[in-house]
């Protein structure tokens, strides 16, 4: 599923061809979904077709959109909303769990657009599409990839052009990124769960207990591999602030 790469806007494209242009955004960020006409961002392709915001600015109103924000941030577990969030706006896969919890960590504390905005504002968007270009899946190219693993991982995250990533909830990619292991084009049918060797990780969760005298408290999870976002998803159920995640040597 895709994007046409090096799809861009110019100052001379013809409006059909901006429509192309949007037509793109909405696939790549969403997710290839189905878009009503009653779900279309109408005053930002306006926006877009008398060149007052650019194509980066497009696809930044399209993230933080409610199509966005209720199939991905509320509906999934938040380490497919980070994994997605990679794919849609970087055209590539998470390259380790450093990646990962920073992003986890921000979204706790920042909030969702925060968390969108830091990868449309960063320097890797900007030297991969710059203002104009829509974003694409460039996951498969040595550029885009400084671990080899990351090939892989576009293909478990990239599943062919019916796919609707709307439709999967649960992080196709947890266990590998926190294990820093390749992931197998074909799912295998053995599980390393339970066998001695699944890498653990330490949260670490600030909170608040309400207490006499109230006072701030540290709290550490030490959980295995496959149990990290079910765990995340506790925490932030909680009042609690997730400050860090890291693997335990």
């Amino acid at each position: 599923m895709a994007s046409s790469i090096g799809l861009e806007l110019w100052p001379a494209s013809s409006l059909e061809e901006v429509q192309t242009i949007i037509r793109a955004v909405y696939k790549q960020v969403l997710g290839n979904p189905h878009v009503m006409d009653s779900e279309r961002l109408v005053a930002a392709e306006s926006q877009l077709c008398d060149r007052s915001i650019t194509v980066r600015e497009f696809v930044r109103i399209v993230a933080k959109s409610d199509f966005y924000r209720s199939r991905y941030f509320e509906s999934c577990a938040p380490y497919r909303f980070v994994e997605l969030n990679f794919l849609h706006l970087l055209g590539r896969a998470p390259q380790d769990q450093r990646e990962v919890s920073e992003h986890i960590v921000r979204c706790v504390a920042e909030g969702y657009e925060a968390e969108i905005d830091s990868y449309i504002d960063s320097v890797e968007y900007q030297a991969a599409f710059g203002e104009n270009v829509v974003p694409y899946y460039r996951g498969r190219a040595s550029e885009a990839n400084p671990k080899q693993v990351g090939y892989n991982r576009m293909f478990v995250l990239d599943r062919g052009a019916a796919q609707i990533d709307s439709a999967v909830k649960s992080s196709q990619l947890v266990y590998a990124v926190a294990s820093n292991s390749a992931n197998t084009i074909k799912p295998s049918s053995a599980t390393v769960i339970g066998s001695g060797t699944e890498k653990r990780f330490k949260i670490v969760v600030a909170g608040s207990k309400f207490d006499s005298p109230r006072r701030i408290s540290s709290t550490e999870y030490i959980v295995p591999a496959s149990k990290m976002t079910p765990q995340i998803q506790r925490i932030n159920r909680t009042s609690g602030k997730i400050v860090s995640i890291t693997e335990i040597a």
